[in-house]
């Protein structure tokens, strides 16, 4: 039941239990019960349909081109205030970003060994996987390999491509410094699947 509901069910000229009372047979804080949601002042609103305007000419702006988009038209408003509200609008710049995970054709699928495991030692489970860093002229791929009992980064590599040696250079200076793990986690990409 959403807080909403639970509102609606609260009744103020009760004649037997308080507000309070009924709140907490609701399971409903009181702070919730009278909290009432403040509206869009006319100024976000405006700045609101402008952002709107400036995404729908260009969707692959993003919150830094479409302040400075705007600043140009005499509209001033921070980034980070245009990033919120472009949150807000659910609006979200358009571009390729890289596809990390692709599964190679050829290469053995293999189970899932951790449903219901209990991880509480160090070198018991290992995960890696692998990022993108975007920067000026493309993307960086960073992969990390980690020791889930513990959260620590126990590796990590950045490569321009993504071939799989970048990979496997951070899992052998990993295995070199920590000794082998009992169990190693990875998604079904090709690079954690290969032969290498």
């Amino acid at each position: 039941m959403s807080p909403a509901e639970k509102k609606d069910l609260i009744r103020r000229d009760h004649p037997e239990l308080s507000i309070s009372q009924q709140c907490r047979l609701v399971r409903l804080s009181r702070s919730a019960f009278y909290y009432a949601p403040v509206g869009i002042d006319a100024a976000t609103l405006a700045l609101m349909k402008a952002i709107d305007r400036v995404f729908t000419r260009h969707p692959f702006f993003g919150s830094r081109q479409i302040k400075a988009y705007l600043r140009r038209e005499g509209i001033v408003a921070g980034r980070h205030r245009v990033h919120r509200l472009m949150a807000k609008m659910s609006l979200e710049a358009i571009y390729k970003r890289p596809r990390t995970s692709q599964p190679h054709p050829q290469h053995p699928v293999y189970p899932y060994l951790l449903r219901g495991m209990a991880i509480d030692r160090p070198n018991q489970v290992w995960c890696a996987d692998i990022t993108f860093v975007p920067v000026k002229r493309g993307f960086l791929y960073l992969v990390a390999v980690m020791d889930w009992a513990t959260r620590k980064v126990l590796s990590w590599r950045l490569s321009n491509t993504m071939h799989a040696d970048f990979c496997v250079e951070a899992l052998r200076e990993a295995i070199a410094r920590f000794g082998p793990p009992g169990i190693m986690n990875t998604d079904q990409g090709s690079q954690f699947t290969g032969s290498a």
